[in-house]
């Protein structure tokens, strides 16, 4: 078996314009690094199915979910929350988002792959139940946990996210979700400016000041995010898989490097590989720094992959 990657050229023609750093270079970024280093042809490549209403819904009220499928434009552009824009071809995209998460789910409890990596946009982690917000639509990563409670009956889930921003949207969905244990590290304060002060046995958020290295980070995962998921056991981890914590990423603070990424997920691994089968659906959110991302991503795919 293999490492999965998920993702379609729909992601291409999702464009916010061109000043926008959410891009379609980044999906660019990551397959050309992948290419590039070798990993690619050992990757199994998959393309991502929609995601149907009803998986959205799991997560997302179905007032919210009609009002993005009335909002898409034909033509042009949309302004959804101020910085997440719609053209012609972003709803699509963004179905397919979520489904790439959904059919790695169904990937690896058919034990057809090891693990999964899904390079998709527009990212997920900030949108809420409710609402979009920061690039995000649909939260993508929570759409692929509530298939894995709900489709497959898995009864503990464990979402990891390093974003440089903290994914607000994952934690408002699953706020009160006994089943879902969600870990995070982020800059703080920083946008969207919360998450410092949640805490409770199912969310562990570890906030770090502007500067932070990856020996900080290492402390963060080794002190608090190691223990709670040894605690918890989950069945499946999912990553929100965000890379602008790295130090050449002008959209946040952090000092993070490769060896960075592939350390916690060397991490994850091994807590996978004890409690979880080794099941691991990682979700691409953030990193705008394009060399940055693609050899930020190579990092990652390739200690999933055991290459």
């Amino acid at each position: 078996m293999h490492t999965a990657y998920i993702s379609h050229d729909e992601f291409l023609k999702h464009d916010m314009g061109p000043d926008h750093p959410e891009c379609p270079a980044r999906i660019y970024a990551i397959k050309d690094q992948l290419i590039a280093s070798g990993l690619f042809d050992y990757l199994n490549q998959q393309q991502a199915p929609k995601a149907s209403k009803a998986q959205l819904a799991r997560v997302h009220s179905e007032e919210y979910i009609d009002w993005v499928f009335e909002q898409a434009p034909k033509s042009g552009l949309i302004d959804l929350d101020g910085d997440t824009l719609m053209n012609a071809y972003t709803l699509d995209a963004s179905l397919y988002a979520a489904g790439a998460v959904v059919a790695g789910v169904d990937l690896l409890m058919a034990r057809q792959v090891n693990n999964a990596f899904c390079n998709v946009r527009p990212p997920g982690h900030h949108a809420k139940r409710e609402g979009a917000a920061g690039f995000c639509i649909f939260n993508n990563v929570a759409v692929g946990a509530a298939h894995a409670l709900q489709a497959h009956g898995l009864e503990r889930i464990a979402i990891v996210d390093f974003d440089v921003h903290h994914g607000d949207g994952t934690e408002d969905i699953f706020k009160d979700e006994a089943r879902v244990l969600l870990c995070s590290t982020f800059q703080h304060p920083y946008y969207p400016n919360c998450g410092a002060d949640t805490s409770n046995e199912h969310i562990v958020n570890v906030p770090m000041s502007a500067g932070s290295d990856g020996e900080a980070f290492r402390a963060a995962v080794s002190d608090y995010w190691l223990p709670a998921l040894e605690r918890f056991a989950p069945q499946m981890l999912f990553i929100s898989a965000g890379f602008d914590a790295h130090r050449e990423d002008d959209m946040g603070g952090l000092a993070l490097r490769e060896a960075d990424y592939m350390w916690v997920t060397d991490s994850l691994k091994a807590i996978a590989a004890k409690h979880a089968q080794g099941r691991i659906v990682s979700v691409l959110e953030g990193g705008y720094a394009l060399h940055a991302l693609g050899r930020s991503v190579m990092a990652h795919v390739k200690s999933l992959s055991d290459l």
